[in-house]
């Protein structure tokens, strides 16, 4: 009877994996045959043929056979037969499978445990007796991979299994005859097997499903694989001694990680090269700029006191000083790039001096913030309103003093991590708040509004219509970077890049140099992902261009907070009505977007775009419900790219005034 029991019970252990195995794959291939039709068919990258990564899974493991000797020091009177249990299996991973082929290879190497527990038997003396082991293993596991439907992420696996056994351990206990409640318990017995095999060849076989986790447009590309293996009996008998066997049903999953190569049987074609060079290209213009000015004063790490690249004036020469002759009082350290405009900024409390003298009814906040607490914070603001009242003569009540740890529009984010210490050269500063028109930009109101404008009228040079443009299109997915050679008609070359971006530009006075006008063979070398280059050509001719004396163009800028696109709207009613109507007949206009230097290159080049465009459908709008249409424009995001960035980047006013999108207004031709 007890024999008749165990056999049933060995059946029962036997067809439980097997069943669970036959529906899995069932159900897998069902739902490959739905699934594949809608695989991509094309795509920037391949899919890798090398992946890495780890695999986990659950053992489900059923005892088969008996076994009764535990080690030479405890033999239970009866056998145990059959049991089950669960344990961990855990490995790193490594593939390799060409993406045109159906086949592959697979190594996991790891911990696999293989424990359990026995049926309960009953001695002779009608007593219980209870055995659970902890057998585990290293495995080496190397499995054969196919895949049946190509386009589809079914695949089966097979192949060896090598174990290297790492802990024999049993647990037995005795209970007492149930008719005798009152009998002493017997002690647990924990011990390590006797007689187990220091290693096992077996089998396995298995299938699973790869689950992309991104798209196949990105170049690193992740893999969520479920599956399950059947790891049968034979090779499974963990002792030399009598018939006890293993199979077990892993069920588990795996995440992949693998690095395309571009797809250039695809991508090579789909480059579209050009170039977009002006009819004239303008030498310089006479421009009128409405430059903004920031209600910020930036301070050094570590010092309260203004730094000497602001102009501070003394006492007697307040009486000369005067917003549209700023060229007289400049800083005494300038980084470079636009000189003009950063000696406008760095006398803004010169500015601000001048014009609360003018308008006595004006009165100012100023707000200090430092990460170092508002009692620092304070005395930085001490410190402004100190210049303004002992320099100027302004009424120490006209200025309040606030502190604060953050500014009200900081920069650096909760849970930023990265480029922390330029976010916060840019939140140490003292800012300017007031409620005076006289003192505010047209249409600004607000603790954070910014100063009234100053104008500058100066000669631009390489203005923003005298540059030439050129496209690649496609070259982001089919290169890895792209450079040019111009080739004039004497032979000269001129090489730019290597480029990563689709467009870039540069002013056509760069290129011709002194040449009043030139024809340029352009080649554009792109490099693929294996190293070869791919040359595509074209001809462009430049005619440098001097506009007549009396042509003046505009320029106006909206300044945008940090990674803030959206702002524009505190501007919308200065576009519409201030710099729309600016605009004259026939005339074009030219808008152009750039960010500081903090953040992700990609991310800042479409935030720039971003920012355009939003100037740039304000101002379409304005034009179209006053009937015109008589406007061109020309829109681009440069991004931080620093060779066309207005500023430079080395300290944070200059960062803050590349947050822009700069509109230039060009007289029609």
């Amino acid at each position: 009877m007890i024999i008749k029991n165990n056999n049933t019970g060995s059946r029962k252990a036997w067809s439980a994996p097997k069943l669970a195995l036959k529906s899995l794959v069932l159900s897998t291939i069902i739902f490959t045959g739905i699934q594949a039709p809608v695989q991509a068919q094309d795509a920037p990258f391949t899919k890798p043929s090398w992946w890495i990564g780890a695999a986990a899974g659950a053992n489900f493991n059923f005892y088969n056979g008996s076994t009764q000797k535990l080690n030479a020091q405890l033999t239970p009177p009866v056998a145990f037969h059959n049991g089950n249990g669960v344990g961990l299996f855990a490995s790193p991973l490594i593939e390799y499978r060409r993406p045109e082929s159906r086949w592959g290879i697979m190594l996991q190497t790891g911990y696999d445990s293989r424990r359990g527990t026995f049926d309960q038997q009953i001695t002779p003396c009608d007593c219980p007796i209870d055995l659970s082991t902890k057998l585990s293993y290293i495995t080496v596991e190397p499995s054969l991979r196919f895949a049946p439907f190509k386009a589809a992420g079914f695949y089966l696996m097979g192949g060896p299994r090598l174990a290297f056994n790492v802990k024999k351990e049993f647990r037995y206990e005795l209970g007492i005859n149930p008719a005798y409640p009152d009998q002493e318990k017997n002690p647990v017995v924990n011990g390590d097997l006797s007689d187990v095999k220091k290693t096992l060849l077996s089998m396995q076989i298995g299938a699973g499903y790869d689950i992309p986790l991104n798209s196949q447009d990105n170049r690193n590309q992740f893999i969520l694989s479920p599956f399950v293996t059947y790891q049968p009996y034979f090779g499974q008998s963990p002792r030399t001694i009598e018939t006890w066997t293993v199979n077990t049903l892993r069920v588990g999953a795996s995440i992949k990680f693998g690095r395309g190569k571009s797809n250039t049987a695809t991508a090579v074609n789909d480059v579209q090269f050009s170039v977009n060079s002006p009819t004239n290209i303008t030498a310089d213009r006479r421009v009128r700029e409405t430059f903004p000015l920031r209600n910020y004063v930036f301070f050094n790490q570590g010092s309260t006191t203004i730094p000497d690249r602001y102009v501070l004036l003394e006492k007697n020469q307040v009486k000369d000083f005067k917003e549209d002759q700023l060229e007289v009082f400049t800083p005494k350290t300038l980084s470079g790039r636009s000189e003009r405009e950063m000696t406008v900024y760095y006398n803004v409390l010169n500015i601000l001096g001048d014009r609360m003298d003018k308008n006595p009814a004006a009165t100012i906040t100023l707000v200090g913030s430092s990460v170092n607490g508002p009692q620092e914070s304070k005395v930085m603001a001490e410190t402004v309103k100190s210049y303004l009242v002992t320099t100027f003569g302004i009424e120490a009540s006209r200025i309040s003093i606030e502190g604060r740890d953050k500014p009200k529009l900081p920069s650096e984010q909760p849970g930023g991590t990265k480029e922390l210490e330029l976010l916060r050269e840019g939140d140490r500063r003292v800012s300017i708040e007031s409620n005076a028109p006289a003192l505010l930009m047209e249409f600004q109101s607000g603790p954070e509004a910014a100063l009234k404008p100053v104008e500058i009228t100066a000669i631009q040079e390489a203005p923003l219509d005298s540059y030439v443009t050129f496209n690649t299109v496609g070259s982001d997915k089919a290169y890895t970077s792209w450079s040019m050679n111009l080739t004039d008609d004497k032979g000269t070359v001129q090489s730019f890049g290597p480029f990563m971006q689709e467009s870039v530009s540069m002013p056509g006075k760069s290129i011709l140099g002194d040449r009043p006008k030139g024809t340029y063979l352009v080649t554009m070398l792109g490099t693929k992902e294996d190293g070869t280059i791919e040359k595509m050509e074209t001809t462009v001719n430049m005619v440098l261009w001097t506009p007549a004396k009396d042509e003046e163009g505009q320029r106006y800028s909206v300044l945008y907070e940090f990674n803030d696109s959206k702002a524009i709207s505190t501007y919308e009613k200065y576009l519409t009505e201030i710099v729309t109507p600016k605009i004259p007949q026939g005339g074009k206009v030219i808008i152009h977007g750039y960010t500081d230097i903090i953040g992700d290159e990609t991310n800042n080049r479409n935030l720039s775009l971003a920012r355009a465009n939003d100037v740039k459908r304000i101002i379409e709008a304005s034009l179209a419900k006053a009937g015109r249409k008589d406007v061109t424009f020309e829109v681009q995001g440069f991004g931080e790219d620093q060779s066309l960035a207005p500023f430079n980047n080395k300290f944070p006013e200059e960062r803050f005034y590349n947050r822009t999108v700069i509109i230039d207004i060009i007289p029609g031709k």
